[in-house]
């Protein structure tokens, strides 16, 4: 997994690639966690290089976006396809998550 994190506006987009799985997500969570620990609040999570996600993937989103919503924060997500579309719907995350087709039009709700 590769996670690259870059600024516009006043919001983080961070971009993950690969793998999100019970090896990889730690590295997730905490390079998210870190982000929020120096006072980012608005992420745009870009999974559209993302081959796969397990539980472990998931546990860690609302994890995130819990402490999130507890600081006033947001995350959306974009670029979701294939498997990891497919998991997200089954998973109900569509209907709990704010997700977008592309990172422009999650831009532009933001």
């Amino acid at each position: 997994m590769e996670i690259n994190v870059r600024k516009e506006k006043n919001i983080s987009i961070v971009s993950v690639t690969e793998r999100m799985d019970a090896v990889t997500t730690p590295e997730f969570e905490k390079s998210m966690s870190d982000l929020i620990s120096k006072g980012e609040k608005t992420f745009l999570i870009n999974f559209s290089a993302l081959d796969y996600i397990s539980s472990a993937g998931l546990r860690s989103i609302l994890t995130i976006a819990k402490r999130l919503k507890g600081e006033n924060g947001e995350i959306l997500f974009s670029g979701l396809k294939g498997t990891v579309e497919e998991v997200f719907k089954i998973s109900g995350f569509y209907s709990i998550l704010k997700i977008f087709e592309s990172e422009e039009a999650a831009l532009l709700k933001l």
